[in-house]
């Protein structure tokens, strides 16, 4: 069984799956096509990617790519903890700017469903995090986007102290929301 769980986000979901265990360990499935679509969810995902933060304090983000290479992500977390981050970039939306934050782990087996339209980003609370995630387009370097982090307008509270965290020098200088590149009108990706 698949579960979908609404968030305050518009079109966001927590997707929880049965999870089978015993002394040897657990069983689930992760995408299942036909059960995925029965509740809405139709996709045709063209890539999976994987990285491993070796560290806790680890952010990654606010990234998204521009129309027409927008990604729609099915994100999860194989070994470790994370919290996970979106904030809607499409304009018209009702949670346009909006961000709500999501715990996922090894341990909660919770998936994330990230729409086309919005930025997504995590910090690792443990060390030696697995994040896997599948998409539906391809990566499109001259279509890479961000906004900052620590943009004061969006607000994001990340639940720890990221003012150290550890970061690539290309989301270190992501522009503010107000300042970046962004052409997702709500309804129209």
């Amino acid at each position: 069984m698949v579960k979908l769980i609404n968030t305050k986000l518009q079109d966001v979901k927590l997707i929880e799956t049965d999870v089978f265990g015993d002394n040897r360990g657990f069983f689930t499935e992760t995408w299942t096509k036909e059960k995925f679509e029965a509740l809405g969810l139709k996709y045709d995902f063209t890539q999976d990617n994987q990285s491993l933060s070796a560290e806790a304090g680890v952010l990654r983000g606010m990234h998204y790519q521009l129309a027409p290479y927008t990604q729609t992500k099915i994100v999860r977390v194989v070994t470790g903890v994370i919290w996970d981050c979106l904030v809607d970039l499409r304009k018209g939306s009702p949670t346009y700017s909006q961000w709500e934050g999501y715990i996922l782990s090894e341990y909660n087996h919770r998936q994330l469903l990230v729409p086309k339209g919005f930025a997504h980003g995590f910090v690792t609370l443990t060390p030696n995090v697995n994040f896997i995630y599948k998409v539906d387009g391809y990566y499109a370097p001259q279509a890479d986007r961000g906004i900052a982090f620590n943009d004061p307008d969006v607000g994001i509270q990340w639940p720890t102290d990221v003012s150290h965290a550890i970061m690539s020098d290309k989301d270190l200088k992501r522009p503010q929301l107000k300042d970046a590149e962004n052409n997702f009108i709500y309804g129209e990706i």
